[in-house]
């Protein structure tokens, strides 16, 4: 038996050093294959070098650059978001805080909303819907 299994892993063995067959397959031509010319920059005369200690001009972050790339820098606001934005008038320098905090009055959002909120967490396997009347 080890004899047969033996000569069956030979045989595929050799039928994939064969150039026919089974395993016949499309290669590659590799002398079809040509070099590239290397790039070459022309020569732009217009730049001038930088003078030494000069600052550098200002080009923004790259996150500035990519976001101009991507969406051609900012667009300039529709006159309704100018005048929401006008009747909107400054937010209140505190107004983060001032959210979170128990004086502030908020509209109560109804019995569904906080039995949602409450619900206990899992797969909903053992939901259950209940409707009123």
């Amino acid at each position: 038996m080890r004899k047969l299994v033996f000569i069956a892993l030979a045989c595929t063995a050799l039928a994939g050093c064969g150039s026919s067959g089974l395993l016949n397959r499309e290669r590659p031509d590799e002398f079809a294959v040509q070099r590239q010319a290397p790039l070459v920059v022309p020569p732009d005369f217009s730049l001038t070098p930088p003078t030494p200690g000069a600052p550098r001009p200002a080009e923004g972050t790259a996150a500035e650059q990519a976001l101009d790339v991507l969406f051609g820098g900012p667009a300039p606001r529709s006159a309704v978001e100018t005048s929401a934005l006008d009747r909107a008038g400054t937010p209140a320098p505190g107004i983060r805080t001032a959210v979170g905090d128990p004086q502030t009055n908020t509209v109560a959002k109804g019995r569904v909303t906080r039995d949602i909120i409450a619900a206990p967490e899992g797969d909903g396997a053992g939901a259950q819907a209940v409707i009123p009347g």
